[in-house]
């Protein structure tokens, strides 16, 4: 998953505007945009303009309007409002976009960029995560619904070992890392740039010395296969690719451990559901966000085949 690139100004970029009077439909094709269809944005930013809320997406080379349009279409539940092109002045847009992106407060933890640092109470909650390669500044609700989750189980529970598979940014690994301070911790993620970005963002919360951040698609990783069994492991990633990691985390998972999973629509949240009971797992609770869920399972010990 991909959010906003590092720095750059671009006088020939363009962007595409979309206006919505309904906030969850705004969140929801501000999801779909960066995470489900292609090209995705150099840069997106979502922000209450009057009485409406309006989606600015850059791009560079500009996708056909009427395709993203069919594509979003197919994506979402929702009615696509009409897309706008517009130019973009010859302006720092990466920096602009960061500057408009609020804190968000997600169960105990409040995650910010470094424009918000001194205009947010600094402590274990505070999180800096500055939007750049790598998914997760806590924008968007299955970051969100993932972070929640987090806080409630490491509430009840005293976590071990730990796993934050397709970590993105690593916001969800160091948000464990500031909860549970004797866990050991992994975190994995299939795009190399993306473990990069996180293990930086560990250093820059303090964390990067607790944390082994490496380059893995699923458990394909020595390190991950030689930590596991796993009492809390946490996958914020796709609908198909959970599907399909069923059978494989179970075998990873301690029994009576906590598996969170997200990066999935709620209509989708049946069949990964589905799964992973088939799988041995038990639903704990499964929570909504603006069109995307969040399951919170339990491991009840029984492997799955072979």
């Amino acid at each position: 998953m991909t959010a906003v690139p590092e720095d750059t100004t671009s006088p020939a970029q363009r962007k595409i505007v979309i206006d919505i009077t309904d906030r969850g439909e705004a969140r929801t094709i501000a999801g779909a945009l960066t995470d489900l269809v292609t090209p995705t944005p150099d840069a997106l930013t979502l922000f209450e303009r009057g009485a409406t809320w309006r989606i600015e997406a850059y791009y560079d080379p500009l996708p056909d309007p009427a395709g993203l349009a069919r594509d979003l279409q197919a994506a979402c539940e929702v009615p696509i409002p009409a897309i706008r092109v517009e130019e973009v002045p010859q302006e720092n847009w990466v920096r602009l976009s960061q500057q408009a992106l609020p804190p968000v407060i997600a169960g105990r933890f409040t995650i910010h960029g470094s424009h918000d640092r001194g205009r947010v109470p600094q402590g274990p909650n505070s999180i800096l995560i500055d939007a750049g390669e790598a998914f997760g500044t806590a924008h968007h609700a299955t970051t969100q619904g993932c972070l929640m989750a987090i806080d409630r189980a490491t509430r009840r529970r005293r976590y071990r070992n730990v796993l934050d598979l397709g970590c993105g940014s690593g916001v969800l690994a160091i948000a464990v890392a500031r909860t549970l301070p004797d866990a050991q911790i992994a975190a994995s993620d299939l795009d190399r740039q993306s473990v990069v970005v996180a293990r930086q963002n560990m250093a820059a919360n303090g964390v990067g010395g607790r944390i082994a951040a490496v380059v893995a698609g699923g458990l394909q990783n020595p390190l991950l296969r030689q930590r596991a069994p796993y009492d809390l492991l946490v996958a914020n990633i796709l609908a198909a690719p959970l599907i399909m990691l069923s059978k494989s985390l179970a075998k990873a998972m301690s029994p009576g451990g906590t598996l969170i999973l997200s990066g999935l629509l709620t209509p989708q949240a049946p069949q990964v559901k589905a799964a992973y009971l088939a799988s041995g797992f038990r639903l704990v609770r499964h929570d909504r966000v603006i069109g995307w869920s969040t399951l919170t399972l339990e491991y009840c010990g029984r492997r799955p085949p072979r």
